[in-house]
């Protein structure tokens, strides 16, 4: 079995994001970038899953500037065989990326699609959703434990009255939870292998998918500061307070 990991570029999530002075959106200047955690995640997986032997490929593929290129390298570090990247320097929205990935998903006919649940910039949580409608196969979303099994795949997923395990039969969609598994660290042989790995360059013209956003940011704005605590001296105060506020 093939899987495709798609991977995104994000501002890494130990640093703080800086809104614009103009309010136009998020401070990309001299910011550290690296994989989507969730991503990361789906990664560590595949390459799980190809050491049970349940995978025989692991493709990783990503979509966004040149610069995309060094976290699909840590994709290849960590384990995976060759990776696609669909150059643009535009924006893409969830739909397009999904439409991308679905004429990828065309061309390589993997088994599997294991991806993260959401991009840690927009917190969207559409892609994978998208991507099963499209591709008109079955998907298992917020995975926390993925088994495969001869031709389907049971994944455990967290909802919120606790945990559900559904039963998809392949090829199918899988998005990945953070409780899933823990990424290795890529060690430097494997990240100096990774150099001479396949990676493949397109744009998605190739694809036929126009790219052109259908949203408008109009403002980027700063969450207001939070409001320092209040110590209470009794229930009675604090009920007293929190119907002042309306809460209770």
């Amino acid at each position: 079995m093939k899987i495709l990991v798609p991977v995104k570029r994000v501002i890494d999530y130990n640093v703080r994001p800086r809104v614009k002075p103009d309010g136009s959106g998020v401070d990309l200047a001299n910011v550290k970038m690296s994989m989507n955690p969730f991503d990361e995640i789906a990664v560590e997986e595949a390459i799980r899953l190809k050491e049970k032997g349940a995978a025989a490929e692991i493709v990783a593929v990503s979509i966004g500037p040149v610069k995309a290129q060094e976290t699909l390298r840590t994709a290849l570090a960590m384990g995976a065989d060759r990776a696609i990247l669909v150059q643009t320097d535009d924006e893409v929205e969830p739909l397009a990326v999904a439409k991308i990935l679905k004429a990828i998903v065309d061309e390589e006919q993997p088994g599997m699609v294991l991806m993260g649940k959401q991009a840690i910039d927009d917190d969207s949580n559409q892609t994978g959703q998208m991507l099963a409608a499209l591709w008109g196969r079955p998907q298992g979303t917020f995975a926390s434990k993925v088994e495969v099994s001869g031709d389907s795949v049971n994944v455990t997923r967290e909802v919120d009255g606790g945990l559900e395990t559904v039963s998809l039969k392949l090829p199918a969609v899988v998005t990945t939870d953070l409780r899933l598994n823990e990424p290795r660290y890529a060690s430097l042989p494997n990240i100096m292998k990774a150099k001479s790995k396949l990676l493949t360059v397109k744009a998605p013209a190739d694809y036929g998918v126009d790219t052109a956003p259908r949203l408008k940011v109009t403002n980027v704005s700063e969450p207001p500061v939070r409001q320092a605590g209040v110590k209470v001296g009794s229930v009675d105060e604090l009920v007293s307070k929190l119907k002042a506020l309306g809460v209770a």
